[in-house]
């Protein structure tokens, strides 16, 4: 795949990102630099590659799926500004 001008120049309108005209074409020249490293990448051989989480081998921490409403909510509603029967009260911003 490799970009012209005028994709770049579309790109980066919908993108709402001002490209001077004189900079398009490095632009497109690095554009399509990034694209080759891509299609590259798609030539690697990953049948026989594990999934990773990260580059240090190492075990999720798992714990109990559990529902819960927290046990906490006059604690958190003590934070609140302005408080009514239990719940945040907030300013009317809508008429």
């Amino acid at each position: 795949m490799s970009l012209d001008k005028a994709t770049v120049a579309k790109v980066a309108n919908l993108a709402r990102i001002k490209v001077e005209e004189k900079d398009l074409d490095h632009l497109a020249a690095e554009l399509n630099n990034i694209l080759g490293w891509v299609e590259q990448l798609g030539e690697v051989d990953t049948d026989n590659v594990e999934p990773m989480t990260s580059v240090a081998d190492m075990q999720l921490r798992w714990r109990k799926d559990e529902i819960t409403d927290g046990g906490y909510a006059d604690d958190v509603i003590a934070n609140a500004p302005g408080r009514e029967d239990g719940f945040f009260a907030v300013p009317k911003v809508i008429e």
